[in-house]
């Protein structure tokens, strides 16, 4: 099944600037530097997470900015994240609201996790000592938080919005926003997304039996799981010009199960067939696809068939996942800010992993080698999330 509809064609959208943060580091530069590298630094085996056992996961290991001035319902591990990635783009932020007004300037963020972290806190506690903590506001896990805390700390009073769609949730917000702005609701938008490390999120995927019993080994015949990670990563998208550009975004929905993909990959190749088409863009113009690529089982035979079929160009292919985990709701806007970097510096993103490929599945241009040959101009990144959302994005230099 694929998206044979014509889309017209759109006035540009650009990626102005970029604020990252995750287990490889604090800023784009020491986390391209990590990136490149394959590192691994931010996994660390944690026992506080599960009811019973131990469990890897890759962690923000940075001083985080505090939160004792803003509102007691901001308080969150979450929004400490997201704080330290808006200040990377704060500037930008300024700039354009002084060329577009601040209504001008929407917030659309993605999450899964918002601040339950402070909820299971508060909830200790108040099994500790029958009551909850004096400063523990309820908002401070509502799914809407971390966009009203963005529009609170960048002074911005028009559209804010919150979307969780589990892991395609901050890639959705690309699309969201360049609807938004061809729509002229507004003209620019902070887009991305934030989650942070948390008990729910970590005990939900090992009861489905997801979760890696070492560190993560995406479509390797060994892979057994995924280790769950954090971090934020945001970007500003609008009309005014700059060397990257915010091609197009495809989605789908094929509803095949709750939790596993739709085995043929017609959901995936619906949504990377439509973002091309979006894009006015053939298959083989596409230099290096980051993969989804969590490396349970079934996702990565889902997307190397799916890939496989719709690209037997043979393009660059990698998964962020071998190096960061699974950002879950961050994981989107994380990898298209990947591709960013791949972009700006003309390397490829390494495939990390044990170097044992699935014999079963369809074989895949792997990168294990970061210098380019010849120039990259364009790059698709996947998210597909629970019962069968499917998201890709593409991004080029202009």
């Amino acid at each position: 099944m694929s998206d044979q509809h014509q889309y017209p064609q759109q006035l540009p959208l650009y990626i102005n600037d970029l604020g990252l943060l995750n287990a490889l580091g604090d800023n784009l530069t020491s986390i391209s530097s990590q990136l490149f590298a394959g590192s691994q630094q931010g996994f660390v085996l944690r026992d506080d997470l599960l009811k019973e056992g131990s469990v890897y996961v890759s962690q923000v290991a940075a001083d985080l900015p505090t939160l004792a001035s803003y509102p007691p319902h901001f308080n969150s591990r979450n929004n400490q994240l997201a704080l330290q990635a808006y200040q990377q783009i704060a500037a930008t932020v300024e700039s354009l609201k002084q060329k577009l007004g601040a209504q001008r300037i929407g917030v659309i963020l993605g999450t899964s996790t918002s601040g339950i972290a402070q909820g299971e806190q508060a909830m200790s506690a108040k099994f500790k000592d029958g009551a909850f903590p004096a400063d523990y506001d309820y908002r401070v896990q509502e799914m809407s938080n971390v966009a009203e805390f963005i529009s609170h700390i960048a002074d911005l009073p028009g559209l804010s919005m919150t979307i969780s769609t589990a892991c395609s949730s901050s890639a959705k917000s690309f699309i969201t926003a360049a609807e938004m702005i061809e729509a002229g609701i507004v003209d620019a938008a902070i887009v991305g997304g934030v989650d942070s490390l948390c008990a729910m999120t970590v005990n939900g995927f090992s009861a489905l039996e997801s979760t890696s019993a070492g560190i993560c080994k995406p479509s390797s015949i060994n892979r057994d799981g995924i280790n769950i990670g954090e971090g934020a990563a945001l970007a500003v998208l609008s009309r005014e010009k700059s060397s990257l550009r915010f091609y197009a975004g495809g989605e789908s929905s094929d509803a095949h199960h709750m939790s596993a993909p739709e085995p043929s990959g017609r959901g995936a190749i619906e949504a990377m067939q439509q973002a091309l088409n979006k894009a006015h863009l053939k298959p083989e113009q596409i230099d290096y696809i980051n993969l989804h690529g969590t490396a349970t089982p079934k996702n990565d035979a889902m997307e190397a068939q799916a890939v496989s079929q719709l690209f037997p160009h043979q393009p660059f292919v990698s998964s962020s996942k071998g190096c960061i985990g699974h950002t879950l709701g961050a994981a989107g806007a994380t990898e298209i800010a990947f591709c960013c970097l791949v972009l700006q510096q003309q390397k490829l993103a390494p495939h990390v992993w044990d170097n044992m490929p699935d014999p079963t599945m369809p074989s895949l241009n792997w990168v294990n080698n970061t210098e380019a040959q010849g120039q990259l101009r364009y790059c698709l990144s996947n998210s597909f999330a629970f019962g069968g959302n499917n998201v890709s994005l593409i991004v080029g230099l202009e």
